[in-house]
């Protein structure tokens, strides 16, 4: 009878642990991740870019200290400065939704390049607004992400895929400045896409290929970027990379899409100032 009610309470134990483990991470659920040096002032500010009270979500603190254990070594130290002001609100959306980015005050990383790190740090599903009261460049913004994702989860992300992800934010961004953030992106989710192949390539082959990608893209790249890419691409190879290159098909669609609307909007203004500029003409013909 003993051992009847040890393997009951058991299976109940091991039933009870699965639910656990299912409803780790659930739609709805939310973090905060302030900044260590903001005032009460900014903090509020922050607050309504999120669209949340203060109070209302888990609040979490990130550090300077913090920040540079991922960012030393990618970056100059003048760009990670001395305080921790780049905030982030992450909560998770239904299964299958993918990552939502938006950005504010942020004068560097973009909405593109944040989506692929942040995939290639394991991170989906989830909508994700990174801020800060005063302009920054956003790279310590990926620390208070990973520190909200990981608190959610009850689980620690893998260590190799964040510092990966960091690596990637910052050399994507580098590549934004010449590029652009569309190209920019979708190269490195081009290279990521044959990371199997690649593994088994030469510097020089990966080269070859790298220069292959950009020239579908219509963009010339330096060596200095090249060598880059090849970089990236090397520690990129350490990680799951058939789980990656599945994750990424879908971002490049998110991309593709934000680059949509950026031209629909362009060509709209361009629409307009044609209209104006016929209508000059017209005048100008008339009373020539």
């Amino acid at each position: 009878m003993k051992m009847k009610r040890s393997i009951a309470f058991a299976l109940v134990l091991c039933f009870l642990l699965g639910i656990g483990s299912a409803f780790a991470l659930s739609e709805g659920d939310a973090r905060a991740v302030i900044g260590a040096n903001l005032t009460e002032d900014q903090k509020s500010s922050v607050y309504t870019t999120f669209g949340v009270s203060s109070g209302s979500v888990t609040e979490l603190t990130v550090t300077n200290t913090e920040e540079r254990e991922y960012l030393e070594g990618l970056v100059d130290t003048s760009i990670i400065g001395t305080r921790s002001l780049s905030c982030v609100y992450v909560e998770i959306t239904k299964a299958g939704s993918g990552l939502d980015v938006s950005v504010s005050n942020i004068n560097w990383c973009t909405r593109e390049t944040y989506l692929g790190a942040l995939v290639t740090a394991g991170i989906d599903d989830a909508k994700v607004i990174i801020t800060s009261p005063v302009s920054v460049t956003g790279t310590a913004a990926l620390t208070g992400i990973y520190k909200a994702y990981e608190d959610m989860t009850g689980e620690k992300l893998d260590d190799m895929a964040k510092l990966v992800g960091t690596q990637e934010l910052v050399i994507t961004s580098e590549l934004a400045e010449q590029l652009g953030s569309y190209d920019a992106t979708m190269i490195v989710s081009e290279l990521k896409k044959i990371l199997e192949e690649t593994k088994n390539m030469s510097d020089t082959q990966v080269s070859e290929e790298i220069t292959r990608i950009a020239k579908e893209y219509d963009v010339s790249i330096t060596e200095g970027q090249i060598q880059q890419l090849v970089d990236l691409c090397r520690s990129l190879e350490k990680l799951d990379t058939s789980e990656l290159k599945a994750k990424v098909e879908s971002v490049q669609q998110t991309i593709k899409n934000l680059a949509g609307v950026k031209e629909v909007a362009s060509g709209f203004v361009e629409g307009v100032k044609s209209f104006f500029k016929a209508i000059g003409d017209f005048f100008a013909n008339l009373f020539s």
